[in-house]
């Protein structure tokens, strides 16, 4: 009797996972008609995004390196681990850390190098606070 407890237990927790796991669908005509635009027309563009996925105006310094007047956190963060990867500024020695180079100054308040937990922290001052 505690194997079929046990059975109905998992199939309760793990049963839903099907769904999941299934394949995923093929892209639809209109989708991939849609990703081969080139990918600057899609760069800043969201669907009604929430939280840090909103679309916001960005500070001046910030506008300047991504090139555009509004972003949401999540694509400002992703187009500057973009630039980091490009320009090799990673740290070999502590993968943790980034060597700024001076475009990177002007959006990390001169700091010569960066941290992970300090990227951030350092971008926060350069979306507006909501309230």
């Amino acid at each position: 009797m505690a194997s079929a407890a046990a059975a109905s237990r998992w199939r309760a927790v793990f049963g839903g996972t099907r769904t999941l796991m299934a394949a995923a669908k093929e892209p639809s005509a209109s989708s991939s008609s849609a990703s081969a635009k080139g990918a600057s027309t899609m760069k800043f563009t969201s669907a009604r995004g929430s939280g840090i996925q909103k679309v916001v105006p960005i500070s001046p310094q910030l506008g300047r390196f991504l090139g555009a007047s509004y972003s949401s956190r999540t694509q400002a963060i992703k187009l500057i681990w973009e630039y980091i990867k490009l320009h090799q500024l990673q740290n070999p020695e502590n993968k943790r850390e980034v060597f700024c180079d001076e475009r990177l100054k002007s959006i990390f308040d001169g700091k010569d190098r960066v941290g992970f937990p300090e990227i951030t922290r350092l971008l926060s001052s350069h979306f507006p606070k909501s309230g």
